[in-house]
């Protein structure tokens, strides 16, 4: 197993704006987007990451961005080695497979998520006996995890730090203004619906995923990550039975050890054991290959 790469090292690029996990460096006409391996959990970083996660989410977020294209634009620009090579120069090497560079756009103030079953904050409320939700009502009678009766479109504020905070569709167009919310609105839900078949046909669910967008020359683009089990709910389909929280393709096995820790989930990050690690990393993989179809490459 590889080792996880907690930080990119590319002197000479100057300082990357740093996220919880990507890292953006500004090469003036594009930006190199470049996935680490630190994992979060409870909005906290956690002290030792998963290894070759970087590159599913790059990678994953590639084969989406180009399977996808058709429905909506995006800002990929290449993710290969030696487009990466060309732009960065010395210290490429440290950063392939986990790279790509990307197209500039002005980031839209929202989230745009999409949810085809009922889990997460959105379970928490119906469960308290909510049947409004920002504005959506759903029936009586779900489960954790049950299907909904059709995809609903769910956005959110996108907060710096902390918990993103669900809003209503007519908060969103106070936002983005109602035409272009709209558009954004009918884009999510043709990405997840599309999303979900491909999904479906892996032997997948995917219970929501959310997306972001932005604006270049005032036309929205699709940006960030795509579809990767960061941003994603994805579910082994022959093992779904509404009820219960579902066995997920992505940092369960993070979550679960930390809930058993006496810890208070505020910084720093505690760190996790080696089998957590491996865990957490054969999940991720597996995810990549059963909707990829293709191994890693590593």
């Amino acid at each position: 197993m590889n080792s996880a790469l907690l930080t990119s090292n590319l002197p000479s690029l100057g300082a990357p704006r740093r996220g919880k996990v990507r890292e953006v460096y500004d090469l003036g006409d594009c930006l190199l987007l470049v996935a680490s391996d630190r994992i979060s959990a409870f909005d906290v970083i956690l002290a030792n990451g998963i290894p070759d996660k970087g590159k599913v989410l790059n990678q994953i977020s590639a084969f989406w961005f180009e399977k996808l294209g058709g429905i909506c634009p995006h800002h990929m620009i290449s993710i290969s080695d030696e487009a990466i090579r060309e732009r960065v120069g010395e210290g490429a090497e440290s950063c392939f497979g986990r790279s790509m560079l990307a197209k500039k756009a002005t980031p839209l103030p929202v989230e745009f998520v999409a949810r085809g079953y009922l889990s997460g904050s959105w379970w928490k409320d119906y469960r308290s006996g909510m049947r409004t939700i920002h504005g959506v009502t759903l029936p009586d009678g779900l489960l954790d995890g049950s299907k909904l009766p059709e995809p609903i479109f769910t956005p959110a504020t996108k907060a710096e730090e902390g918990h993103d905070e669900n809003i209503s569709f007519e908060r969103a167009s106070d936002i983005l203004g109602s035409e272009m919310a709209a558009h954004l609105r009918d884009i999510t839900l043709k990405l997840y619906e599309a999303a979900a078949n491909h999904a479906a046909s892996a032997g997948l669910i995917l219970a929501d995923t959310k997306f972001e967008f932005g604006l270049v020359d005032d036309q929205p683009i699709w940006i960030d990550e795509a579809l990767s089990p960061d941003s994603s709910r994805y579910w082994e389909a022959s093992g779904w039975q509404p009820g219960a929280a579902q066995p997920s393709f992505d940092k369960q096995f993070v979550r679960d050890y930390l809930e058993t820790l006496d810890w208070d989930k505020t910084p720093p990050g505690p760190e996790l054991p080696a089998d957590v690690v491996a865990k957490t990393r054969e999940k991720y993989l597996e995810a990549f290959q059963r909707i990829t179809g293709r191994d890693l490459d590593l």
